[in-house]
C-alpha cells in the first residue's frame, strides 16, 4: 500500500475560531477553484506548502487528542487531495474521538458525485460546502459567504454551536509571529 501524503500550507495545534471548542486546524495547499476574493490565496499554488506523510499528520493530531475537541481541515481545497485526505480522515475517525469539520469550495452536489463521497462523508461531522462568493460575504457561522451550505452529518453539533464560534483570532506562534485565523478576520 502506498503511503499517502498531504500537501500542507499550515498547521495550528490550538484554535477557537475554526469550529466549536478548542481545535487543531490543518490548511492544505493547492486549490484550482479560483474564487475571487478568497481569504487564503496563498494556499492556491499547487507546488507550495510542504508534503507531509498522512501518518505524521495523524500522529501530530492524535498527540493533541486529550487537549482538543476536534480538528478542522481547510485550505486550499482539501477535496483536491481526496486519497490522502480520506486516509487521514479514516485514521482520525477510527482511532480518536475527535470531531471533524471540513471546508470545501465544492458544492454539496459536486461532493456527492465524487466516487469517495459516501466514505468521506461518513468520516466528517460537519461539511461546509460551496465556492466563496464575495458578493454574498457573510463572515460568520463558519461561512465566508451566504451561498455556502452547512451539512451537520452526525449528531455532534447543532447550528447554534457554529454560531457561537468567534469570527477571528490572533495567535502568537512560538517564534513570535502573528497568525490571523477565522472567517475573514481582516475585514469588518
Amino acid at each position: 500500500m502506498t503511503e499517502h501524503a498531504l500537501r500542507v500550507h499550515a498547521f495550528v495545534p490550538f484554535s477557537r475560531a475554526n469550529g466549536p471548542g478548542l481545535r487543531a486546524v490543518l490548511w492544505v495547499q493547492g486549490c484550482s477553484l479560483g474564487c475571487p476574493g478568497c481569504y487564503n490565496p496563498q494556499t492556491h499554488p499547487l507546488s507550495g506548502g510542504q508534503l507531509i506523510p498522512v501518518a505524521e499528520l495523524f500522529r501530530r493530531i492524535a498527540d493533541l487528542a486529550n487537549q482538543i475537541e476536534g480538528v478542522t481541515i481547510s485550505g486550499g481545497e482539501p477535496l483536491q487531495q481526496r486519497a490522502a485526505l480520506l486516509d487521514l480522515l479514516r485514521r482520525l475517525r477510527r482511532q480518536t474521538r475527535l470531531s471533524i469539520i471540513v471546508f470545501t469550495g465544492f458544492t454539496w452536489e459536486e461532493v456527492q458525485r465524487m466516487p469517495e463521497a459516501a466514505e468521506l462523508l461518513a468520516c466528517v461531522d460537519v461539511l461546509i460546502a460551496g465556492r466563496y462568493d464575495q458578493t454574498q460575504r457573510l463572515a460568520r457561522d463558519l461561512r465566508g459567504s451566504a451561498n455556502k451550505t452547512v451539512h451537520l452529518l452526525t449528531g455532534c453539533y447543532r447550528p447554534e454551536d457554529l454560531t457561537s464560534v468567534p469570527t477571528a483570532e490572533v495567535i502568537i506562534t512560538p517564534r513570535g509571529e502573528l497568525q490571523l485565523t477565522g472567517i475573514d478576520p481582516l475585514l469588518p
